[in-house]
């Protein structure tokens, strides 16, 4: 190879890169999770963050008819139009959202109050507003590239499902499906957009986008919590 020539793209360094951001900058390392996790929180609090985190929930469906929306061929709509079928199911009763739901009535928290969405926190609306925004306005690349966070949402769920069983009994167990349906997806789902950041992002500027939007999306997940860790502490969800 002349010393002119361009270099080879390497998709092994991009996604050792991503890695290292889903590994170093997810919200498994937050205060609020780590409280969490060691079962610190109290029953108002574990209703606070099922509450508004219901709010991304429900927008997890919408982002991604946006970045199907994007996709140019059959095959890829096909398969991201999947993820929108997890969560909101291939009927009613169904699904990651309905999952959610019966967390929350597991709880303690009224189903009402998550689906008429009058407590969720302000940081935690503009928190989610912007990942849709950024799903919205954002390439291909970059949309997809945000969802990779799944790269490490496996072990927090095992995690998670560890903790409430140890620490939290007083959630009834069948409040815990969400948790267990998202190991085997968030793997699925985060090999899938892997494959497609890799294979699309081969010059060195395309890869720093890549990048930058896992570290957005990350932000996002951090700041949700932020808002949820410094809220008042008035107020359970009930």
């Amino acid at each position: 190879m002349s010393a002119s020539a361009a270099p080879e793209p390497n998709p092994q360094s991009l996604e050792e890169r991503l890695r290292a951001v889903a590994r170093d900058r997810y919200h498994d390392r937050h205060p609020f999770n780590l409280r969490m996790h060691a079962g610190e929180l109290t029953p108002a609090e574990i209703r606070r963050w099922i509450t508004n985190r219901y709010h991304y929930q429900r927008h997890i469906p919408v982002k991604d008819a946006l970045i199907t929306a994007k996709l140019e061929t059959p095959g890829l709509r096909r398969m991201w139009l999947r993820r929108i079928s997890d969560h909101d199911g291939p009927r009613d009763g169904e699904g990651g959202l309905e999952r959610w739901l019966r967390l929350g009535e597991a709880a303690g928290v009224d189903r009402e109050v998550l689906l008429s969405g009058e407590r969720v926190l302000p940081g935690v609306r503009l928190a989610v507003e912007g990942y849709v925004n950024f799903c919205r306005l954002g390439s291909p690349l970059q949309a997809v590239a945000a969802s990779l966070t799944e790269l490490a949402a496996p072990d927090i769920m095992r995690t998670r499902i560890d903790a409430f069983e140890q620490h939290y009994r007083w959630i009834e167990p069948e409040g815990l499906a969400y948790f267990r349906t998202r190991i085997d997806q968030g793997g699925r789902d985060s090999k899938e957009a892997l494959a497609l950041v890799l294979d699309w992002a081969r010059e060195p500027a395309d890869q720093d986008r890549a990048v930058a939007a896992l570290r957005y999306k990350c932000d996002v997940l951090w700041s949700l919590l932020d808002a949820v860790q410094h809220a008042p502490q008035e107020g359970d969800g009930r």
